[in-house]
C-alpha cells in the first residue's frame, strides 16, 4: 500500500490519534470498506441511468448563455449610441435646413422686389406643417398676399 499510495508516508504519523480521520476506534476501517464498496455498486449502477456529460453540457450551455448575454448587453448599448448619435445628427439637420431656408427666403425676397417693384414675396411652410414637409411660394402686391400664382395676372407672373 505504501507503493501504491505517497500520502501514506505523509500523514502515517496522524493514524490510530484520537480525534483525527484516521481514529480508527471511532471510524472503523472495515466498516468503511463495507461502506465504500456499497458506494461504488450505487455509483455504477446510477452511472447507467445518469448521463454523466450532462453536467459538461450544462456548464458549456450555462457559459454560452452568459457570453451571448454579455454580447445583447453590448449590442443593446451600441444600439442606444446609435439612436442617440442619429437624434443628434436629426437635429443638427433641422437647424441647417432652417438656416438654409432663412437665407434662401431673404434672398429670394429681395431678387424679387427688384424684379417687380412694389411687390413681396416669401417661401413659407404650409399651415401646421414645417420647413421640412415642403414650402410655399406666396407674393403680396400691396397688402394684400396671394396664395399662389394663378391669383396674379399674366404679367404679374
Amino acid at each position: 500500500m505504501l507503493e501504491e499510495h505517497d500520502w501514506i508516508q505523509s500523514e502515517r504519523h496522524l493514524f490510530g490519534q484520537p480525534n483525527s480521520s484516521y481514529d480508527f476506534k471511532t471510524n472503523n476501517p472495515q466498516e468503511a470498506g463495507q461502506r465504500l464498496k456499497k458506494l461504488e455498486e450505487t455509483t455504477t449502477k446510477l452511472e447507467r441511468n445518469v448521463n454523466k456529460r450532462a453536467m459538461n453540457m450544462l456548464n458549456e450551455a450555462e457559459e454560452r448563455y452568459n457570453e451571448l448575454m454579455k454580447k445583447k448587453r453590448i449590442v443593446e448599448n451600441d444600439k442606444a449610441k446609435i439612436l442617440q448619435t442619429i437624434a443628434e445628427l436629426d437635429q443638427k439637420k433641422n437647424e441647417a435646413l432652417n438656416l438654409a431656408w432663412q437665407k434662401v427666403n431673404k434672398d429670394f425676397s429681395s431678387i424679387f422686389s427688384t424684379l417687380l417693384p412694389g411687390a413681396m414675396a416669401k417661401l413659407s411652410p404650409p399651415q401646421g406643417c414645417g420647413v421640412l414637409e415642403g414650402l410655399e411660394f406666396k407674393v403680396a402686391l400691396g397688402n394684400t398676399w396671394k396664395e399662389n400664382l394663378t391669383e396674379l395676372s399674366g404679367g404679374q407672373r
